[in-house]
């Protein structure tokens, strides 16, 4: 679908004045004219559910704690000094010196296809034959979630989740007017079984799930619990939405393939992929991989939403493939990430409360960890920005009962030094309550 323009010509509204009717008094008393004094009138209310559904936590920890000096284990940011400057740089270059006309205009709503070629290559690369046409490139996988929510979902739908979900998908899913439930799991993800009855109870539009490195957990779901999932879906009529923006960040163990490609699942799986980890998350660049009526259904929210994502850098990201190893890079990435995750986990025994249990991720950005029954982990977050240190709690992760002595742990941003000193800002932010 090509726009060429920025304004559908075949879309024209025009306002027509109303005339009073033609039998109407001719000494009928005209209507009151608005007076300097006269108090004004209410605005009409924002839509309910831009009031219904709150502002990312994670942002707002963000801003009170963006302060030079505080040691930030709350965000999901990769580490900025690790970013292929040289190589995006050159990109950009390329593209704007050798096809300025291209760059700077607009584009196709799917997506360039010189990008969508080397996605495609990618992907294939990694277990699932994909073609070019099977990919709507996104501003963001964050703008897929908001189109497939656009596309799939109607007010009062019901959405399956994990327990506990990646925070801005809860956010779509909310302002998208669905009903919300979460699956029962447990430390490998959701639980199967529990999925199937909730399927058949509750006849959901789609499970969303990150299933490697998961946010906010880092857990990554067995292979034979992807299968598994594969089957409900197949067996009851369900969309699955794999969210995959960690996966090339593996540390250790084996990679698992995409419950995307289990045969399964292959006609019932929508698979979102993103820049933002492995290249820069300035870019602004994603896809996902759909059946051809929800990609072309997805493509038309897209032509409402943006019209199509920057020009510019799609063809900077293609040519960045074609001309940079980004497997090497993201090698390199990965073993700095490793350092970070081991440092972590060697000084949260000292930081934490006796009793508090947290995972070993193989990969991805974040560890998760429970502190002991008495802990609040929301109330206890301003003591611990006192001490010049952040978290993020653990309770706006759930769509269910929330688990409030849960927190999140980002590692990636953060030297080893850095991530020592955090650590014991915030074993003496917890000391008194121990």
């Amino acid at each position: 679908m090509f726009l060429g323009c920025g304004h559908d010509a075949r879309i024209r509204t025009h306002a027509r004045a109303r005339l009073p009717p033609s039998d109407a008094p001719s000494d009928a008393p005209a209507a009151a004219s608005p007076s300097a004094d006269a108090p004004a009138s209410a605005l009409p209310p924002l839509a309910a559910r831009a009031r219904s559904v709150g502002g990312s936590p994670v942002r707002d920890i963000l801003a009170v704690t963006a302060r030079p000096g505080v040691i930030n284990f709350a965000g999901g940011l990769p580490a900025p000094e690790l970013f292929d400057r040289e190589g995006v740089a050159a990109a950009f270059r390329h593209v704007l010196e050798e096809a300025p006309a291209r760059a700077l205009q607009y584009s196709t709503t799917e997506g360039e296809p010189v990008l969508r070629e080397r996605l495609a290559t990618r992907t294939t690369a990694r277990g699932l034959p994909t073609n070019a046409d099977d990919l709507l490139v996104t501003t963001g996988s964050q703008q897929a979630l908001s189109l497939l929510a656009t596309a799939l979902l109607d007010p009062g739908d019901t959405v399956l989740v994990e327990e506990p979900c990646y925070l801005a998908a809860l956010q779509v899913f909310g302002l998208a007017g669905a009903r919300v439930l979460a699956v029962p799991g447990d430390a490998d993800g959701p639980d199967p079984e529990a999925l199937a009855d909730l399927v058949v109870r509750e006849r959901p539009k789609l499970l969303y799930t990150v299933p490697t490195f998961q946010n906010p957990t880092g857990r990554t779901l067995p292979a034979e619990r992807r299968a598994a999932v594969a089957r409900v879906a197949a067996r009851h009529g369900l969309w699955i939405v794999e969210d995959d923006p960690y996966g090339e960040l593996r540390y250790e163990g084996e990679r698992v393939p995409w419950i995307a490609a289990h045969p399964d699942a292959r006609d019932r799986t929508v698979l979102l992929g993103s820049f933002s980890k492995v290249m820069a998350p300035g870019i602004r660049l994603g896809w996902l991989r759909a059946p051809a009526p929800l990609r072309r259904a997805c493509a038309i929210a897209k032509q409402a939403a943006d019209l199509h994502t920057p020009t510019v850098n799609q063809l900077a990201a293609a040519r960045y493939l074609a001309v940079q190893d980004l497997d090497a890079h993201v090698t390199r990435v990965a073993a700095v990430y490793r350092e970070r995750r081991d440092a972590m986990l060697a000084g949260l025994g000292e930081a934490l409360p006796d009793g508090s249990v947290w995972n070993r991720p193989e990969g991805g950005m974040f560890l998760w960890a429970r502190l002991p029954e008495q802990y609040d982990t929301t109330a206890l977050l301003p003591q611990v920005v006192a001490q010049d240190v952040a978290y993020v709690p653990g309770a706006p992760f759930y769509a269910g009962e929330p688990d409030r002595r849960a927190l999140r742990l980002c590692f990636v941003t953060q030297t080893p030094q850095e991530i020592a000193e955090g650590l014991r800002r915030l074993g003496r932010s917890l000391g008194d309550l121990r």
